[in-house]
């Protein structure tokens, strides 16, 4: 072997070495973010507990079950939890739909980032269409467990979800799964009239994949869950839940 040869095997030697490293780096952040968020959502599910005795006669007074949560982060608005699912966590909402893409509920910066309600809903008006978004972890936190909501069967034993906001609690009956574009606008929150709120209704039950008993009419308030997805195209793609609100009497 000459000495040329030499310098080459060295270096790919060396840029193997390098690849190796780099690699291995990316696998210790990844999965230490990943051990990382589930113990700080650990820590705020503790300090959750979701008032089972009902509101208060003010509906414009916050419940007390979000008091230690707001002294946390002041931009919690709610919680969401789904039967059949590990989700179980704080809703954050910012002044716009990317503060909270890849930060948790105390600001740190994360890949998974926090469930967040769209910047244009109010939780304390009543909203024809809540929309909530969050990330697809691989390990089934966050929204990572809603591909199971296309399954008929799963879908068939867990139907319901809880939305505690600050002011109200809902009992959510899902009627709509499907995987989409962005090309179809299902986050769309302002509607002209009764006739244009309806189409949409019939738009996003026609798209589901699931069979649904689940009726839903123009003074029906509905709940959106939107996450990425990689089927129809890897950076448009997106999965979508929908469901009907209910809300819970004092």
């Amino acid at each position: 072997m000459n000495k040329i040869q030499k310098v080459i095997q060295r270096c790919i030697t060396i840029l193997c070495i390098a690849v190796f490293t780099f690699a291995m780096y990316q696998l210790i952040t990844i999965v230490y973010d990943y051990g990382n968020n589930r113990h700080v959502l650990a820590q705020i599910q503790d300090v959750y507990e979701v008032d089972e005795n009902g509101l208060g006669d003010d509906r414009d007074q916050i419940q007390m079950s979000f008091d230690p949560l707001l002294e946390i982060n002041e931009n919690i608005v709610g919680w969401i939890t789904i039967d059949g699912t590990r989700i179980d966590y704080p809703i954050l909402q910012a002044e716009d739909n990317e503060y909270y893409l890849n930060r948790n509920y105390l600001h740190d910066e994360t890949r998974a980032g926090s469930l967040f309600l769209d910047y244009r809903n109010d939780v304390n008006e009543e909203n024809s269409h809540t929309i909530i978004y969050g990330h697809r972890m691989r390990d089934g936190s966050m929204f990572g467990q809603l591909p199971r909501f296309l399954e008929q069967e799963f879908y068939d034993e867990n139907s319901t979800m809880l939305w505690d906001t600050l002011y109200e609690q809902y009992d959510v009956e899902i009627f709509s799964a499907y995987i989409t574009t962005t090309d179809f606008y299902y986050i769309e929150t302002d509607f002209r009239d009764d006739q244009h709120y309806v189409s949409f209704l019939e738009d996003i039950q026609e798209r589901s994949v699931i069979h649904s008993n689940v009726t839903v009419h123009s003074d029906d308030q509905i709940i959106t869950l939107s996450t990425c997805d990689y089927q129809l195209d890897r950076d448009e793609g997106r999965l979508v839940v929908h469901g009907k609100l209910t809300l819970r009497e004092q």
